[in-house]
């Protein structure tokens, strides 16, 4: 984002640093403890405003959210984000899978109409 996009622009965009640690621990109802140890964990990599200081976007909290969860079940923390990262991988695949059956259907349907 540069400053020459409109704020509202920005106020849309899931991947804008809008938040601060504070008010992201506060809107997770946790800590600045538990974002910086899912940070170590490398679950969520906050952006940094110039000052230096930790920023989060809405992406981020809701993963930060499902860590979480996780985590208040009694999951340990490492465990937590590895779970949400094998989850994030295993929804990737699956569109990508998805994608290719649509694709591969329409050729099949493709070549069906055109034999004939």
């Amino acid at each position: 984002m540069t400053a020459d996009t409109p704020l509202s622009g920005r106020l849309d965009d899931d991947d804008y640093p809008a938040y601060t640690m504070g008010r992201a621990a506060a809107m997770l109802g946790t800590t600045p403890g538990f974002l910086r140890a899912i940070g170590e964990a490398r679950l969520i990599t906050p952006l940094r405003s110039e000052g230096g200081h930790r920023r989060y976007s809405r992406y981020q909290l809701r993963i930060a959210a499902r860590a979480r969860e996780l985590v208040d079940r009694g999951t340990p923390i490492e465990a937590a984000c590895r779970i949400v990262i094998l989850e994030d991988q295993l929804e990737e695949a699956q569109r990508i899978n998805a994608e290719y059956r649509r694709a591969a259907s329409e050729a099949a349907g493709g070549s069906r109409s055109g034999a004939g």
